[in-house]
């Protein structure tokens, strides 16, 4: 595998929160004025994606070198609604489950009051480029140890 940490980054982030933020589009509100159910996991995907960047590994690198993390399950707990305009701060946080699956953990916090939107978790499977279950390799191991 040819991942590389990049400089100034540590193996072993499971411990580590990253965060994100997004601002609430109109498309993402539905009639009732609050954000349609599934844009959550949608920001749980910003979170997953900044979290992989900030350790030193993107899922482009991740894929050049043969290795997908696909979602094989999604929870969202859904508390507040949030509104058009609002400035959310996703939090991720992940952890290693087993050889072969990782967990991604979320929550959606509204920046404005601190209010807790939404808290959820991400499983996801390692597989080769044709779809199969791999091992982990040492490398992405050592991203959630």
């Amino acid at each position: 595998m040819t991942l590389r940490l990049r400089s100034g980054q540590a193996a072993g982030s499971a411990g580590r929160h990253t965060t994100s933020n997004v601002r609430v589009r109109y498309q993402e509100t539905d009639q009732m004025g609050v954000v349609y159910h599934s844009n959550y996991l949608v920001w749980f995907e910003i979170g997953r994606t900044d979290w992989l960047r900030d350790t030193g590994v993107t899922y482009r690198e991740m894929e050049a070198d043969g290795i997908r993390l696909p979602v094989i399950e999604a929870h969202c707990e859904y508390r507040l609604g949030a509104q058009y305009d609002d400035d959310v701060e996703i939090r991720t946080g992940a952890k290693r489950l087993s050889p072969v699956r990782v967990q991604f953990d979320y929550q959606a916090i509204r920046r404005a009051d601190g209010a807790q939107l939404a808290t959820g978790y991400t499983v996801h499977a390692t597989v080769d480029r044709e779809g199969r279950p791999v091992r982990m390799p040492d490398r992405v191991k050592e991203l959630f140890a």
